[in-house]
């Protein structure tokens, strides 16, 4: 039975746009609250939940930072996540422990590219949002303009339960409208009318009341607020001044009122998520766990089910910012700071699945970097240093060439790799380049066909497989089944050649991940004397491999999904643009003088768009992508990728290394 955490908790997500002001928000909110007693500033880099000196440096979050304040009795877990589109991974692990959410917008740019990305996956978890229309004493600053904005691109239940005063440097704070006089603006009045025509457009008897009466009752709003919100139904819109501290109390009173307490389970079996690793100087790898279910206390010895093995708890620390403490407990519905799990890793369920929600993807690397050192003394250093940093950010996908002594990652753009030298060099003191980002194919079978392998020498080894391969929708992935009786081939080798599938396809013909198809096990044959359990696992690679050979594959590419809006009169230029990078979009549409086109592009013909961008719009574009999946590539595309370990079409080569490799081991 779910209930309610012991005491008031709310886990709260900051999410924006970069540069709409989240951090600056969350220091404000940290010092309101009185949880700090001084002010930082991004600019100046002294905020608090900025803490890798990268972030200092550049101004920008690049990890989620995890924080905690008290507000009238209840306690806040606030995560402050980066807004840089290369860190969608960061934000993508913090939606997954959040219950509720804010959304910082700037009055000024309002909806942006990366607003979107997070609003919708905002929505495909449900996640109650707090909208808070942020800047709105800058030059420019236009509350009725975003607003507009807020309902067309993100939602039209999105509604104001603020009204402002003044705009730009005529900024006065905003009034709660729910405690409006007949003496205020016309203006205000408008922002409540919205408010209860959206609150009446929810449900049937208050639409009624609504068209009788023209209004509704205060009371009968101030009661159903949190739970629309609380529903999904409603996302009510704040407006402030983060820098100038105004808009902040009645932001953190919504916070509390607003945004759903955690459902928690005190008493069922221990059940938890890691969300994020940081290593800590003097305590080593420091878990960040969300619990669902249960109770952690130090010394506690916890399973990890992902992982399939039981660590010791050291400490468990309740983290602010830099600070930390230790407080030996973390109850259900609560988030704390895990030490003494070595071998931890982002994604780790705890204890049990079964009060754990799933993750959302939203962040998928395109390209893969090769890593270059300066001197061969450091290329264990750099090994360990990547392998490190892998743990904490498990997209990086570090793959270590081994026998040609490289080193390649998967990354999310130029930033990221911008932030990685920085952090090499920082905390490793290791100097790293890292080379031209390539983009990340895919393969896919051609046609239907089967694979063969009849893996019967040298003895003592027996294994005989027959796979049928064929072609999937795209987007598909991997479906694979069994039509092998268990007396032909024994329930337990049959579980070996279905975990051994999805690694044989790690690498297809042209070294690539092999995706989008369909393998069926059709035959299959042990031998009471001869076969050893690890025969499958050596003989279905080359099983696929002969099938893949048969049906022959396709490259896919990856592709995003724009929209841009730009002024009218760069529209040809750059629609010329579009078509040379193969492009595909609708027909434009113009709005007051600026033009929007949506459409798809290529990732491998578009690296560099988003730079040239600017230029060709002269800084007056907006640009939004997202990933929009794989598609075949047209035929004169060839890429190819040097295989890592031996090809298991070189079937004589490919049984003496893997045999070598068990007597080595």
């Amino acid at each position: 039975m779910e209930t309610m955490a012991s005491k008031p908790i709310r886990n709260i997500g900051i999410f924006a746009h970069v540069d709409a002001g989240k951090t600056t928000t969350t220091e404000q909110i940290l010092y309101r609250s009185g949880r700090i007693r001084s002010l930082g500033s991004v600019d100046a880099g002294t905020a608090q939940t900025d803490f890798l000196e990268v972030e200092r440096s550049r101004g920008i979050s690049v990890r989620a930072a995890a924080t905690r304040f008290s507000w009238q009795g209840v306690t806040v877990n606030l995560v402050d996540t980066p807004g840089h589109v290369d860190f969608l991974s960061e934000v993508e692990r913090s939606l997954r422990v959040m219950d509720g959410a804010v959304l910082i917008l700037s009055a000024v740019e309002g909806v942006q590219a990366q607003t979107e990305v997070i609003w919708h996956a905002l929505r495909e978890r449900n996640i109650p949002t707090l909208i808070y229309v942020n800047k709105m004493d800058r030059i420019g600053a236009d509350p009725q303009g975003t607003l507009k904005q807020i309902r067309r691109l993100l939602s039209p239940q999105a509604a104001p339960v603020q009204a402002p005063i003044g705009a730009e440097d005529g900024f006065g704070g905003a009034v709660s409208v729910l405690g409006l006089t007949p003496g205020d603006s016309e203006d205000a009045k408008g922002y409540l009318q919205l408010l209860e025509e959206t609150v009446a457009e929810r449900e049937e008897s208050l639409l009624l009341q609504y068209l009788d009466n023209g209004t509704l009752p205060r009371e009968e709003l101030v009661q159903k607020l949190p739970a629309l919100t609380q529903n999904g139904e409603l996302f009510p819109v704040l407006f402030g001044a983060s820098s100038k501290g105004m808009g902040i109390e009645p932001l953190i009173q919504a916070m509390v009122t607003l945004l759903p307490p955690p459902l928690a389970a005190l008493n069922g079996p221990v059940s938890g998520v890691v969300f994020r690793m940081e290593r800590d100087a003097a305590m080593g790898r420091v878990a960040y766990v969300r619990l669902y279910s249960g109770v952690l206390r130090n010394r506690d010895s916890v399973r990890n089910e992902t992982q399939q093995l039981e660590e010791k708890i050291t400490q468990i620390r309740k983290i602010d910012g830099q600070k930390a403490e230790d407080v030996g407990l973390l109850e259900a519905g609560d988030i704390a700071a895990v030490c003494g799990w070595n071998h931890a890793r982002i994604g780790d369920i705890i204890g049990c699945a079964d009060h754990v929600p799933g993750e959302t993807r939203l962040a998928v690397p395109l390209l893969t970097v090769q890593v270059k050192w300066s001197n061969e003394a450091e290329y264990p250093a750099v090994v360990a240093a990547l392998q490190e940093l892998a743990d904490e950010d498990p997209l990086l996908d570090l793959q270590w060439l081994q026998e040609q002594r490289e080193l390649h990652l998967k990354v999310m753009g130029p930033i990221q790799i911008e932030v990685l030298t920085h952090v090499l060099n920082n905390r490793y003191g290791l100097k790293v380049d890292f080379g031209q980002p390539s983009v990340i194919y895919k393969e896919t079978p051609a046609q239907m066909g089967e694979g063969f392998i009849a893996y019967t020498m040298p003895k003592p080894c027996w294994a005989i497989l027959r796979f049928r391969i064929e072609p999937g929708e795209r987007g598909s992935g991997l479906t694979y089944s069994s039509t092998v009786r268990s007396e032909r081939l024994l329930e337990r080798y049959q579980h070996e050649v279905a975990r051994s599938v999805p690694e044989a396809l790690q690498q297809g013909l042209f070294g690539w991940e092999v995706t989008d198809l369909k393998v069926t096990l059709i035959e299959g044959e042990h031998h009471v004397w001869h076969t050893h359990p690890l025969d499958f696992a050596l003989a279905t690679p080359m099983g696929i491999m002969d099938g893949l050979s048969h049906t022959g594959v396709k490259l896919l590419e990856p592709l995003l999904s724009f929209r841009l809006s730009i002024p009218e009169e760069t529209g040809g230029k750059l629609m010329n643009e579009l078509i040379l990078m193969r492009g595909e979009f609708d027909t434009p549409v113009v709005r007051q003088e600026r033009m929007e086109i949506e459409g798809t592009l290529p990732v491998a013909t578009s690296l560099d768009f988003p730079a040239r961008f600017g230029s060709l719009t002269k800084g007056r574009g907006a640009l939004a992508t997202f990933f929009a999946g794989y598609r075949e590539c047209p035929p004169d595309v060839k890429a190819e990728r040097v295989r890592r370990g031996v090809n298991p079409l070189d079937q004589a080569k490919y049984i003496l290394a893997f045999r070598n490799a068990l007597a080595g081991s």
